[in-house]
């Protein structure tokens, strides 16, 4: 489940009777649960767009899951062969990293 740019991590909560929610890649705790799918989704919309407000209200920078940005350290051997697999397909080194990563993740 994902909202302007959140992604939330569902679980059944069996004592309770009910869905669970709660906003992950963020350090704020965020949580919602409804009895069905429909009211979840509602109820975690409703959660992020609370939050961002609450934020702006505050004037605080609301915490985002990612920033875009990956520091990543492999052995030399795995760049080499990255970069020439990124040369073969024709792609700059980003690209063809960010392309293997959305094939990876979908």
């Amino acid at each position: 489940m994902s909202w302007r740019g959140y992604a939330a991590r569902i679980e059944y909560s069996d004592e309770d009777r009910c869905l669970i929610g709660h906003i992950v890649g963020i350090r704020d705790v965020i949580g919602f649960h409804a009895d069905n799918v429909t009211d979840l989704r509602r109820a975690f919309e409703e959660a992020v767009d609370d939050y961002l407000a609450f934020c702006a209200e505050q004037g605080i920078k609301p915490q985002r899951p990612a920033s875009g940005k990956i520091s990543l350290r492999i052995p030399p051997e795995i760049h080499a062969a990255v970069n020439v697999a990124a040369e073969l397909a024709g792609k700059s080194v980003n690209q063809w990293i960010s392309d293997t990563l959305v094939k990876a993740t979908h």
